[in-house]
């Protein structure tokens, strides 16, 4: 027996030996390289997440990771990884971020790389590509696209003898307010139930607002002033990145002008009354009968508007047409990022039919994808809401927000002027071009 066992031992040595150099001449199974996803919205982070599980099936080499703070919350912490080398892969990013961004070198020129790879960029509703370059450089693929409209409390209307059709055909004019100012005031009421019509209207015990405006809305204005502006003649400037501004236009004083006219006889609740309650709060709970909207807030008046409300198309300007920002989100790399080629396919993939057939199917935000808003705006249908009035305003008058270097010092100048007017601080007409002129010097030093 114990022959036996020396025997089998000695035969046992070799294949051991052998065992031992193929598991140290083996390499080690290689990790997945993981590519950090940041954005803004909670809703839309199961999307992505889905569109993630996808992606990963296809390259079992790439890991994503996607992270969601709050709007406030995600600018300080992206602003935080710039400088400390931090910042997330891939990123949703803003046009009211983009030009600063640009300036400080921290996006990715994606050109090379769509030049290389041959990708398709008429797959996008028009100008959203467009948007995110700078002469030959490009720094993102289009994520999604939103316009603006008229949310409108049809319980409130109707008691007001106000029609359905009568809200589709709304005019305005920044002398009078038109049809819309009128509307706005029928549907004001005082304690007494008296409208702002009525002589007897007192402004100072209102219970009932007829409009509300968002608050100031910076240099951009998106749902505050610039759609009202814009339909009376306002240019934000002659194309994206080129100087001269026009904030000093008489049109956009008037139209500011008008807005501050309407806190002042009562049919809007003044920025201190309005707090930090905001417009679509107030909308929610009743206490006002119109604002002016982005399609991302559809979802949000479904989950809490509790009466019958409906979107409609803007007002047609003095000018003859309706106007809206046409503004879009995007995808983009941070140029920091140690996986840049990991990170260009996800970032091809946020952008394909694949993902946002996904994005679109949960109904959320219009992706980029031409056709696929057609998709989302089911979604909301089949939910219960009716998005049809923002897909009439896409095809209304639209117009980019105002993409211009210095952009910092230029939200400062021009956001505090506005700010300033539209608390009842200063006329539009004095200080409006001061501050416009102090934005063109800086403009003046920066090349075309």
């Amino acid at each position: 027996m114990r022959r036996c066992h020396v025997l089998l031992l000695a035969l046992a040595l070799p294949l051991l030996a052998l065992a031992a150099v193929a598991a140290v001449a083996a390499p080690a199974a290689r990790a997945p390289v993981v590519i950090q996803h940041a954005l803004w919205d909670a809703s839309q982070k199961p999307l992505y997440q889905q569109c993630a599980v996808d992606f990963e099936r296809l390259h079992p080499d790439i890991r994503i990771v996607i992270r969601q703070q709050g709007w406030d919350d995600y600018w300080t912490s992206l602003s935080t990884g710039f400088v400390a080398d931090t910042a997330p892969d891939v990123f949703a990013d803003h046009l009211s971020q983009f030009p600063e961004q640009v300036d400080n070198g921290v996006l990715l020129d994606i050109a090379p790389l769509v030049a290389r790879d041959h990708v398709a960029t008429d797959i996008y509703e028009d100008g959203l590509y467009a948007n995110w370059g700078r002469g030959a450089a490009q720094y993102a693929l289009p994520a999604d696209w939103d316009t603006v409209a008229l949310a409108v409390n049809l319980d409130r209307a109707r008691a007001a003898g106000i029609t359905p059709d009568e809200l589709r055909r709304l005019n305005w004019n920044p002398r009078d307010g038109g049809s819309f100012g009128r509307v706005a005031a029928r549907l004001t009421r005082d304690a007494a139930g008296r409208d702002a019509l009525s002589p007897a209207f007192d402004r100072s015990r209102v219970v009932e607002r007829g409009y509300q405006t968002a608050g100031s809305g910076g240099m951009m204005g998106q749902t505050e002033w610039s759609p009202f502006a814009v339909s009376a003649g306002f240019t934000f400037q002659d194309a994206p990145w080129r100087a001269p501004l026009h904030y000093d236009a008489p049109v956009l004083a008037q139209t500011l002008d008008w807005i501050v006219a309407l806190a002042r006889a009562g049919i809007s609740a003044t920025p201190e009354q309005l707090g930090r309650l905001g417009a679509e709060a107030m909308f929610a709970s009743g206490r006002v009968a119109m604002i002016a909207v982005g399609s991302w807030m559809v979802g949000y008046f479904r989950r809490e508007a509790h009466f019958h409300y409906a979107f409609v198309p803007l007002p047609v300007g003095p000018l003859g047409y309706r106007a809206t920002m046409r503004n879009g989100l995007a995808h983009a790399i941070w140029s920091g990022t140690p996986h840049p080629e990991q990170a260009w396919l996800w970032l091809r993939y946020l952008g394909s039919p694949a993902c946002q057939s996904v994005v679109a199917a949960g109904g959320v935000v219009y992706p980029a994808l031409r056709g696929a808003g057609a998709l989302a705006a089911a979604a909301q249908r089949s939910a219960g809401s009716d998005p049809q009035a923002f897909f009439e305003m896409a095809r209304a008058h639209t117009y980019a927000p105002p993409i211009i270097s210095h952009a910092p010092q230029i939200k400062d100048l021009i956001g505090d002027a506005i700010d300033a007017v539209l608390l009842g601080r200063a006329r539009a007409s004095a200080l409006l071009p001061r501050a416009n002129a102090l934005a063109n010097a800086l403009l003046k030093a920066t090349p075309p």
